[in-house]
């Protein structure tokens, strides 16, 4: 693509608070932007949601938790531009995602429901498929996280996946997106672990972008995002990060998460 950027324009801010093996695929999802819009691009590891409001950051791939916990502040400063549909055949040409527990390959486990006093590893309190999805999944089947024998906070999903391998944790939940893309990038390691249980479809993480960028120049990312898988060598790159094309999606369509964090939520203060 031939890149002509306006008279000192002043660079598009992207920021991912997603798993750092999907990171070349939000870079290059970046750049395009940035050649369609004219404007050169940045790209970070997001650090905390706070430079959002701090004005350090337009436009963000954040986990549907965060998304919802931020939009529905009073001084809430992102909106929606769109959301990934993945490949394959269990997304169903939708905006969703799913949670999979992981065991080892050779471990006993074999459903949710054996994996009472496991050692369980999830990658943070703030994620939905790593930790918010499994409380809630435990309190459909009447249990509390007590369930587990003890949780460790890994700190990402691949650290969580990691743990399981190496035999310092018994299961963990994964993001589907996140899982794919590995399995994508390691040949191995679909014979080193097993799936025992798949919690969801749930609202895929969406990008969003910050509500005060001029919004003329909010449309035009918002198009080329939503456009750029009809360019085939373009859809080629997405699909290595088995993503198929951006689609639009609305606030309530994340009123599912918004449902199970109330649910965790009343529950763990009942517990205290």
């Amino acid at each position: 693509m031939y890149t002509m950027y306006t008279h000192h324009a002043p660079a598009i801010r992207f920021a991912t608070f997603l798993a750092p093996s999907i990171y070349h695929t939000y870079e290059y999802i970046a750049r395009y932007i940035g050649e369609k819009v004219g404007y050169p691009t940045t790209l970070i590891a997001g650090q905390s949601f706070e430079e959002f409001t701090a004005g350090q950051v337009d436009v963000g791939f954040i986990c549907g938790l965060p998304y919802v916990q931020l939009a529905d502040a009073p001084d809430s400063n992102i909106e929606l531009l769109g959301a990934p549909v993945l490949l394959g055949e269990r997304y169903g040409h939708r905006p969703v995602y799913f949670s999979d527990v992981i065991v080892r390959s050779d471990s006993p486990y074999a459903s949710f429901e054996d994996l009472g006093g496991c050692v369980w590893a999830y990658n943070q309190p703030g994620s939905h498929s790593g930790y918010n999805l499994v409380c809630y999944s435990l309190l459909e089947r009447g249990k509390t996280p007590h369930y587990f024998g003890s949780m460790v906070e890994a700190g990402s999903h691949q650290r969580s996946l990691q743990m399981v391998l190496e035999g310092q944790a018994d299961a963990a939940a994964i993001d589907s997106h996140v899982l794919d893309v590995l399995l994508l990038q390691d040949r191995e390691l679909g014979s080193q672990l097993r799936v025992i249980a798949t919690l969801g479809p749930s609202s895929i993480p969406p990008v969003v972008v910050a509500r005060n960028l001029d919004s003329d120049l909010k449309y035009r990312i918002r198009e080329a995002l939503i456009t750029m898988h009809c360019d085939p060598d373009v859809a080629r790159s997405l699909q290595e990060g088995r993503i198929e094309r951006f689609t639009p999606v609305s606030d309530a369509d994340y009123d599912d998460i918004r449902k199970i964090a109330a649910r965790v939520r009343d529950a763990m203060k009942a517990q205290f």
